[in-house]
């Protein structure tokens, strides 16, 4: 079975690719290589023994899309990953994001439905819940006005899949809300690598800790959580690559309930950023360099998952703790910058 992955040599869809082969799926790859490393490509084949077929494309270029999906038109199911993702940028850049985020997709579900299998699985995000107000974040928690243009994409997103289930009931789609991967491949040959100053917070953790930034900036020490910095639900990116595959087989087993589901993927345990950092100088044997500085626009105080729906509805869970997703990302962080 044919799987289109797009935006697949960037952090979350390259480890998704490896779990889609390592299932005997047969992958094409599409990536215009903004925010990823053709390289990619071959972290994936060593782990897996099987090269993907990749193309560079622009997916806001509405004619190579179509173009695409003419020559690939024995594709059973789309996992769409392709976007721009950071917080902190998108409130800089808001019209970057809504043409990347928005147009692409809106490309993608026209093409989806002139395919005879219409399987859709969509990277969103738990910033749709915005700061919900209880803790754990349910899927019934309401999706508040978004905190980040990047936020909003997702939920405009989720509103135009929904939309268009609605009128093309021969689509099948999920929508997959993360909390916040981390992490690297075990065997080193993938993980995360961010062009430029990292947007996210492991790979600064990991890159101050090679000595590459001088210092972390931990933003806001005022919160009222137990130490003051924000929580998240730091998730294994291996764990959240593999909720890719089961949740498409649920589609492709036509096991799904309605024609558009969504759910969190999140372990269910909040972590604050200081308790991140501690994971981290367990698992390195460093202590790190690190300075509580200014709240940061855009930011939540704390989000984590409840997650018994992905782990009864899809029967999946997380396997792998904060300590292993901290300590693959660290061999993964020795690995590129000693080669």
């Amino acid at each position: 079975m044919k799987i289109l992955v797009t935006g697949g040599l960037g952090f979350i869809g390259s480890h998704t690719v490896v779990e889609l082969q390592n299932e005997g799926f047969e992958v094409v790859i599409i990536d215009d290589l903004s925010n990823s490393s053709v390289e990619v490509l071959e972290g994936i084949t060593a782990i897996t023994n099987n090269k993907p077929h990749f193309e560079e494309l622009d997916l806001k270029v509405k004619t190579d899309v179509q173009d695409f999906f003419k020559r690939h038109n024995d594709i059973v199911g789309v996992i769409h990953f392709a976007a721009s993702k950071a917080v902190g940028e998108s409130v800089n850049q808001p019209l970057k994001y809504y043409e990347n985020n928005i147009t692409t997709l809106v490309y993608m579900l026209q093409e989806l439905s002139g395919l005879s299998k219409k399987n859709f699985i969509f990277s969103s995000s738990c910033t749709v819940y915005g700061q919900a107000d209880e803790l754990p974040i349910t899927e019934n928690a309401p999706v508040k006005p978004a905190e980040s243009p990047y936020g909003n994409t997702k939920q405009i997103g989720e509103e135009i899949i929904r939309d268009t289930c609605k009128v093309h009931k021969d689509i099948n789609a999920i929508a997959l809300r993360y909390f916040n991967p981390i992490g690297a491949h075990p065997s080193t040959a993938i993980g995360e690598l961010p062009i430029g100053v990292p947007q996210n917070l492991v790979p600064f953790i990991t890159q101050t800790g090679m000595g590459m930034r001088e210092q972390l900036s931990v933003f806001g020490g005022d919160y009222e959580t137990s130490d003051g910095t924000c929580v998240r639900d730091y998730i294994h990116v291996v764990d959240l690559a593999k909720a890719h595959v089961v949740a498409l087989q649920r589609l492709i087993q036509e096991k799904n309930d309605s024609n558009f589901e969504f759910f969190n993927l999140g372990t269910g345990k909040g972590s604050t950023v200081l308790e991140a950092i501690q994971s981290f100088e367990r698992v390195s044997g460093k202590a790190l360099n690190y300075k509580i500085v200014d709240r940061r626009e855009g930011d939540i105080t704390a989000a984590y998952a409840e997650t018994s729906k992905a782990n009864n509805v899809l029967g999946w869970k997380t396997e792998l703790t904060l300590d292993d997703a901290m300590d693959a990302a660290w061999k993964w962080e020795q690995k590129i910058r000693n080669t």
